[in-house]
């Protein structure tokens, strides 16, 4: 009877082990949370104001480039990219909902899931023209993830699932669960206009949880519309790059093969 004992004893003690799925997520070396920083539209102002300043504090953001707008400052994308930055597709012609005026003419609800992955197609060629690069990640321009309507509407996610390894949204209300999130349609925070106490606030929050944020902006500078202010990047770049606050800072294509290597070793059904 005892060796039948210890035996059902060992089962037990087997199958009360967490499965894979359920062990804790962990950010590598010790960090408690993961912060992606980006940028849409290539904006004239993320190179004129956005690469010094993250060459200051040796930080590397995701740019999410439309190609026809980065004639302006073409010498400055080719720095960043030489600087490390990650540069992204946001599309060629950025269409949004119809309901925007600047977007009536090239509206969502007047495509079709393939005309949408033609446009996505040329910027990806676009990039790789103009800079050599080739896009591993992408952001919905105005974060919508649809094309048509009514009853004929299409997702846009499946498309971008097939050709990225990440996408991400826009004006969304939380960070990402990096055992969980759906990396072809990851969540973005708005940081324009955002304090340094806001974000903070965000960060905080998703250290509680182990979470991976990511902030979405546009202009960088000291004040206008869409605009990611200056001040609050420099206190935040200065607290998420001291070591004692245990935050991992980088682009969305190094975080998302991150987590996706950590899903694969964990066996999790999510690792593709």
């Amino acid at each position: 009877m005892k060796p039948m004992l210890v035996s059902a004893l060992g089962l037990l003690a087997v199958l009360s082990l967490p499965s894979p799925a359920q062990q804790p997520f962990r950010w590598p070396d010790g960090k408690r949370v993961a912060v992606s920083l980006t940028f849409d539209d290539a904006r004239q102002s993320q190179v004129t104001n956005g690469l010094d300043l993250f060459e200051r504090h040796r930080t590397h953001v995701t740019f999410f480039v439309n190609p026809r707008n980065m004639a302006p400052q073409m010498a400055g994308w080719k720095r960043a990219v030489t600087l490390g930055h990650e540069i992204g597709n946001h599309s060629e012609t950025h269409p949004c909902s119809g309901n925007f005026a600047f977007s009536r003419a090239n509206n969502l609800e007047d495509y079709t899931a393939e005309r949408f992955a033609a446009d996505v197609d040329a910027a990806t060629a676009g990039i790789q023209r103009l800079l050599g690069v080739n896009a591993t990640t992408f952001a919905f321009p105005c974060g919508q993830k649809y094309a048509g309507r009514g009853a004929q509407t299409q997702s846009t996610v499946p498309v971008i699932a097939r050709r990225f390894l990440a996408g991400r949204g826009f004006k969304d209300e939380s960070a990402n669960d990096p055992a969980f999130c759906d990396l072809a349609q990851l969540m973005g925070v708005d940081s324009d206009g955002m304090s340094f106490t806001g974000m903070l606030a965000q960060l905080k929050d998703a250290e509680s949880r182990g979470a991976w944020l990511v902030f979405a902006g546009h202009n960088i500078g000291a004040e206008g519309r869409q605009t990611t202010l200056v001040p609050t990047l420099e206190q935040f770049l200065r607290y998420a790059n001291d070591p004692a606050n245990g935050v991992w800072l980088d682009t969305i294509e190094n975080i998302a093969s991150y987590v996706r290597k950590q899903r694969a070793a964990a066996g999790s059904p999510l690792a593709k």
